[in-house]
């Protein structure tokens, strides 16, 4: 049974690795695969705001729109301070600005050798449906992030 399922996971894997990426896809991997870094290197060039909250406007954004007419936190405050707190190895600091920003910064570690790798293979790797998994990816890190938010109003 164990090598039937071995041998079914060689077959999925040769034929994905076979699927050509159009050169929109590829573009857009290259994206996420230069993108990471960059992201990464922009928080090592903030400062965290020891709020909490707050350290995107550094970049010129303006304030939280939901912040300043609800007068509490939208799901996704704390993003930019918890990334910044993230790049400078004070996990416990970016957990308390936004959890999901924690997991964000660790998903995007664990993908982008993957990323890489289909960036200069031209090719999908170890994924038979990549729309699929982008939806699912964005869906389940927007449930993360709208549960966290609902622990954090608590």
């Amino acid at each position: 049974m164990l090598q039937h399922f071995l041998d079914q996971s060689r077959q999925i894997l040769q034929r994905e690795s076979q699927q050509k990426m159009s050169q929109i896809e590829r573009a857009a991997v290259v994206m996420v695969t230069l993108g990471i870094p960059v992201v990464f290197g922009i928080a090592l060039l903030l400062t965290p705001d020891p709020r909490g909250f707050g350290t995107h406007q550094q970049l010129g954004i303006p304030p939280c729109v939901f912040r300043t007419v609800m007068g509490f936190s939208c799901p996704h405050c704390g993003m930019t301070t918890s990334v910044c707190w993230f790049v400078r190895g004070n996990w416990s600091q970016s957990y308390k600005a936004n959890p999901a920003g924690l997991l964000f910064a660790i998903a995007s570690i664990a993908i982008w050798p993957w990323c890489l790798v289909m960036s200069l293979k031209g090719r999908w790797v170890g994924i038979a449906n990549p729309g699929l998994a982008v939806v699912f990816g964005v869906a389940g890190w927007l449930l993360l992030s709208l549960v966290f938010w609902c622990f954090r109003l608590m």
